[in-house]
């Protein structure tokens, strides 16, 4: 496998917005700049999606990287969104999309998005969703396949005992998801270890959670050290030894530059910085309400627009820094724009979808209640 020459990646999830109420108007002289600015300092790798920003983030990559660059400057990963597909015609149709969106002949890296054991054995399996994507790698548009995963270590023991032909997984780790029982981070990757296979991270700051830390953990880390906060959540999933890649969702140029200015020659944790973070963990766990990493595949599918993660943020806000009224504010403001907590009428589409396996449904009638 032709491994990136940097740790870092551009996570094509969550770029800057001309409007953030619209995450589809995306900010294209920001992203260029910030496009170009990675590039330039070395940086290669590019991960977008089917789904990101409505369809939005392939484009984007298409217009800004693709078209602007030759093609041996640059490494892109796509994936084939499961949730979405209801027969095996679809692949064809949307592989064909997202090679003309990105403007590319073959990907670098491609991946069955979003697997867990339910699309597993009721899509990927029963689609032949790996052969696809063989033949496509046997085609020459893909260079390496593999798939992101969101469940337990036993679910993904299974699907690697499957396909030994898969060659990357993309895992959410970080070191507050670490030990944590519902996400098995540690357990996962010791899966990938086992099977021999590589790994990309998805994830490493947790939708920003672990930057919006409590003070006292960011004090814990400011006294260990002049990097910034984020560092220490991307560092850590990049000094695992089988991660080839940390993705970072970057939303402006001050969080780019950042990134790339520990990463460009990066260094692994030593061990004084592994128990510094294990007394930040402690901190944090005893302040996160709510573990959502705002990814926002709980939205698109709610008929009743509740804007879920949004509200997510505000109840952990409230817990970690009290019932201010400029929370109530901002609670009544969502409620003019999406469907309000109370409208949710328990259909269950965003449990269904959630990778973080939230009871969405109990903790809008939680939130509903604080706000009310």
């Amino acid at each position: 496998m032709n491994t990136p020459n940097k740790k870092l990646g551009f996570g094509l999830m969550r770029l800057p917005l001309l409007d953030s109420t619209d995450y589809k108007s995306i900010d294209k002289e920001t992203a260029k700049e910030m496009i170009d600015t990675f590039l330039e300092q070395g940086f290669t790798y590019f991960d977008t999606a089917y789904v990101y920003h409505g369809g939005m983030s392939e484009r984007l990559f298409g217009e800004l990287v693709s078209k602007r660059y030759p093609r041996d400057a640059f490494t892109v990963t796509s994936k084939m969104p499961m949730f979405i597909i209801e027969k095996i015609e679809d692949y064809e149709r949307i592989f064909n999309e997202q090679l003309e969106r990105c403007c590319v002949d073959y990907f670098d890296f491609y991946f069955l998005h979003s697997l867990n054991r339910n699309s597993y054995d009721e899509k990927v399996q029963p689609h032949k969703a790996f052969e696809f994507i063989s033949k496509k790698k046997e085609e020459g548009k893909i260079k390496h396949i593999g798939f992101s995963f969101h469940d337990n270590a036993e679910t993904l023991d299974r699907i690697l005992t499957d396909h030994p032909e898969v060659e990357l997984v993309q895992l959410q780790i970080n070191y507050i998801d670490w030990d944590s029982a519902s996400i098995e981070s540690r357990k996962c990757y010791e899966v990938c270890v086992k099977h021999n296979k590589k790994v990309a991270v998805m994830e490493p700051l947790k939708g920003g959670k672990l930057i919006n830390i409590p003070d006292e953990a960011k004090l814990v880390l400011k006294n260990s050290s002049d990097l910034s906060v984020a560092s220490w959540g991307i560092r850590y999933a990049a000094s695992l030894d089988n991660v080839i890649i940390v993705l970072s969702g970057m939303s402006n140029m001050e969080q780019l530059v950042d990134n790339t200015s520990y990463m460009v020659n990066f260094n692994k944790l030593s061990d004084e910085e592994y128990s510094v973070i294990d007394r930040v963990v402690k901190i944090i766990n005893d302040a996160i309400a709510i573990q959502c990493t705002d990814c926002k595949y709980c939205v698109d599918g709610c008929p009743m627009n509740i804007a879920i993660p949004r509200y997510f943020a505000l109840y952990n806000s409230v817990c970690q820094f009290g019932k201010l009224k400029e929370y109530k504010d901002r609670f009544n403001n969502l409620k003019e724009k999406f469907g309000a907590p109370s409208s949710c009428i328990e259909c269950g589409q965003c449990e269904g979808v959630c990778p973080q396996h939230l009871k969405i449904i109990e903790l809008l009638k939680v939130i509903d209640k604080e706000f009310n």
